[in-house]
């Protein structure tokens, strides 16, 4: 008897601590350490969630799936000036996972930060693709005439989907159509759980796939049952709840509090100080998106828990969306409003490198892109930092600067090494499997990069050759005649 009531004790002690991101957390450390397979078993699949008699009634004005995509769809045909509709991918049940992308130049790259908005990650917390919806026509409607939606249109790509998880949404529920959580499906930088990409949900894989397609500098998803943002890590190393902060931790915080203060409460809670919390002091959980986008793609993720009730009735969602209206465009704005930009070149040639960014005492790296030599590289205002660029075959530089409460932009314009180093590194970069064409651009590429003192050598050689040969030539041809001549009578 005493056993039973420790254990439902126990259980009730765990509940308030997974109302909202977590769901069924898949067991202690020693559970990962003694039977790895059924923690990944456990941590990903849920259980069944009760039958509630008012499903029916909490669904009621919700867009449904077909609703969602008419919506997107609806929106794409009024705002095509400053838009694109594109899908990721399907879910399990074969729902296209639609994106709207925002801006002046919608589906062109450009040097420009991006940004993206990911809704509804659980089925059954559908207050981010309502608001996220709303926050695409906002700025449709306000453009024009609103300083900041302007800047974040001229300035950026903002790229939303409302929806990760319309199959979990369809049934009510928080898992996917198999029933697996998708903020739990992403490789794990602590534990193996989902390295087996034959396990992989189509969700989670769609997400990846456009990770690796297109570069995003800021990211939040959009879930419920809370009022806080959340910010890396999301997981520890021993398993264990406490504090356990990424590389960035003062950038993510920052990044945080500036929803949090834009929202209507979420700073006030009382729960959390400042309307922030780092996810492993929560509680730690494994196989999280954000902690998979900040490691493997370069982005700076959130977390956002922006209502208290998972599944509100649809006349709260006129109030929700005022809180968080302002959150949800400064956040979204905060890729071009702080942190470090510029580009880097090549001195000898000005081409873009897709070289890298570092700053002295943070331990990551930040890539910029190949077709702009672009970097965004996000940093708390007020400080000094040191930022090094580099990039193999080029002399790396180094420079300090003052942060300001703008961003501020840094261009880098490096020094090849030696001329042999330079010509590797080129041919390592080549298509060796591409047309003659092809290669002669290369070839003449790798020929005009050439220092002009190595030119003139060639020439100065070539003509002290040609010299030597022509006197060489010029003495052979006298022996003979002056051999002749001596044998003349006199």
């Amino acid at each position: 008897m005493k056993l039973l009531v420790g254990i439902l004790f126990s259980f009730f002690l765990a509940v308030p601590s997974a109302v909202a991101r977590g769901g069924e957390r898949g067991g202690t450390l020693s559970d990962y350490e003694n039977d790895r397979s059924n923690v990944a078993t456990t941590a990903r699949i849920l259980l069944e969630d009760e039958k509630s008699q008012n499903k029916i009634a909490r669904a009621r004005g919700y867009m449904t799936n077909s609703d969602l995509e008419e919506a997107v769809k609806d929106f794409g045909g009024r705002c095509s000036n400053i838009s694109r509709i594109y899908s990721i991918g399907e879910s399990v049940n074969g729902v296209p996972l639609w994106v709207i992308e925002i801006s002046d130049k919608p589906g062109e790259e450009e040097g420009e930060p991006a940004f993206k908005y990911i809704g509804n990650v659980h089925g059954d917390e559908p207050v981010g693709r309502e608001l996220l919806i709303r926050l695409a026509n906002w700025i449709c409607d306000n453009h024009l005439k609103d300083p900041l939606v302007r800047s974040i249109v001229e300035n950026s790509h903002l790229h939303i989907l409302p929806s990760i998880n319309p199959d979990g949404f369809a049934l009510q529920r928080r898992g996917n159509a198999k029933n697996i959580d998708l903020n739990r499906d992403f490789p794990d930088q602590f534990f193996p759980l989902n390295d087996d990409i034959n396990t992989r949900q189509p969700e989670t894989a769609a997400v990846m796939k456009w990770l690796g397609e297109r570069r995003f500098t800021g990211s939040a998803t959009l879930h419920g049952g809370a009022l806080v943002a959340n910010y890396p890590w999301d997981g520890t190393r021993d398993g264990r709840k406490h504090y356990y902060s990424c590389p960035d931790d003062d950038t993510f915080r920052f990044l945080a509090s500036t929803y949090s203060r834009s929202h209507h409460n979420m700073s006030l809670s009382k729960e959390f100080p400042g309307g922030i919390t780092n996810g492993a002091l929560w509680y730690p959980i494994y196989g999280a998106m954000q902690d998979w986008n900040y490691i493997h793609a370069g982005c700076f993720e959130l977390t956002l828990e922006i209502s208290d009730d998972k599944w509100p009735m649809i006349d709260e969602i006129p109030t929700l969306w005022e809180y968080n209206k302002m959150s949800l465009l400064n956040l979204a704005a905060s890729v071009l409003k702080t942190g470090v930009h510029g580009r880097i070149f090549a001195s000898d040639s000005g081409t873009p490198l897709p070289g890298f960014i570092t700053i002295k005492g943070i331990n990551y790296t930040v890539t910029a892109g190949r077709a702009f030599g672009d970097y965004h590289r996000l940093l708390v205002p007020g400080d000094r930092y040191e930022v090094l660029a580099s990039m193999s075959g080029y002399k790396s530089k180094t420079t300090t600067i003052s942060l300001g409460e703008v961003a501020m932009t840094l261009d880098f314009i490096l020094d090849p090494e030696t001329t042999t180093e330079r010509y590797l590194w080129r041919t390592s970069g080549c298509n060796c499997g591409s047309s003659s064409s092809g290669g002669g651009k290369f070839g003449l590429e790798m020929l005009w990069t050439l220092h002009l003192e190595v030119y003139a050598v060639i020439i100065i050689l070539l003509f002290w050759f040609l010299l030597r040969r022509r006197l060489k030539s010029n003495l052979l041809n006298d022996k003979p005649q002056a051999a002749r001549s001596s044998l003349l009578p006199a």
